[in-house]
């Protein structure tokens, strides 16, 4: 994925009092190569908008609203699925995170991650649309429809029959219905 677009932000150069603005537009070549990393159709549109703050003496955050319009194959037919999205994006960066230790460790629910030498707004916008993207699009009208395998005389075992109360029905019933 390296012909992917990059928007650097060198953490060194980040004032520690104001924020940066962080604006990520991407041209059509470089939407292009994100649909071809995610496995769209197409990527039509997609904004970034957002800025890196200072939090405390040494840690910043980044926050910023992604914009996107997508269109995806539909998981069933495959027919074009468009997508429009808009998702609120959060990171903050701790000048003293350290990887959790242990066996059984908690994750912790914020979005904090090592400070790094350079903040990439382009990875993340493109992080931010991958968990964006439904992960089963499907058209509208389109329904699964339902698989039957059955040894040849044999009844075929039917997803309905695999339904843990299927067979309630009968019992109730008396033994000369059945």
């Amino acid at each position: 994925m390296s012909n992917l677009p990059t928007l650097p932000f060198k953490v060194a150069a980040i004032s520690g009092r104001t924020s940066t603005h962080v604006k990520f537009r991407p041209s059509a070549p470089e939407r292009a190569a994100i649909a071809e990393a995610l496995g769209l159709l197409e990527l039509p549109a997609l904004e970034f908008d957002g800025e890196i703050r200072p939090l405390g003496k040494r840690d910043l955050s980044l926050t910023g609203r992604l914009t996107a319009q997508a269109v995806q194959a539909c998981v069933v037919s495959l027919a074009p699925v468009p997508v429009t999205l808009t998702e609120e994006v959060a990171r903050k960066y701790l000048a003293d995170w350290s990887e959790p230790e242990g066996d059984e460790v908690e994750i912790p629910e914020d979005d904090a991650e090592p400070l790094p030498e350079v903040i990439d707004a382009a990875e993340v916008a493109i992080e931010a649309l991958s968990l964006a993207l439904p992960q089963y699009p499907r058209a509208p009208g389109v329904e699964l429809g339902e698989a039957v395998f059955a040894e040849t005389g044999a009844a075929p075992l039917r997803d309905q029959d695999l339904r843990p109360f299927a067979g309630l029905a009968n019992l109730l019933q008396p033994k000369d219905e059945k």
